[in-house]
């Protein structure tokens, strides 16, 4: 059974940075795309990063020098650090791991930027 599990949201002041993870089991995020999404109140959701199998990134322009995607094979995690937080950075965060057929996500975790 395949699991991911995001952690490291919660509240920060703005100009503040955050890590979240995407820790997995029941799957290898090296063998596929891991992508970072965000879903703000009443806003579609957007793909913020992404890292693929290669290790190559990519990032919404709205992030681009903020944060930083990374990958640690041997915790099979992925990383999102995010720094200079801005109010809209708001969001539910998730997990992502795509490997076709397969397209798995997280439940989320809260980023909070206050003001």
């Amino acid at each position: 059974q395949v699991q991911l599990v995001e952690s490291g949201g919660g509240l920060v002041q703005a100009g503040g940075s955050l890590r979240l993870s995407c820790a997995a089991s029941g799957i290898i995020l090296s063998m596929g795309t891991v992508n970072w999404y965000r879903q703000a109140p009443g806003k579609q959701r957007e793909l913020v990063a992404l890292i693929s199998s290669g290790g190559s990134t990519n990032y919404a322009d709205s992030v681009k020098g903020r944060f930083t995607i990374s990958r640690d094979n041997t915790k099979n995690t992925v990383y999102l650090q995010m720094n200079s937080l801005k109010p809209e950075d708001t969001a539910v965060y998730y997990c992502n791991s795509r490997r076709l057929p397969g397209d798995y996500w997280g439940q989320g975790t809260q980023v909070t930027v206050s003001s």
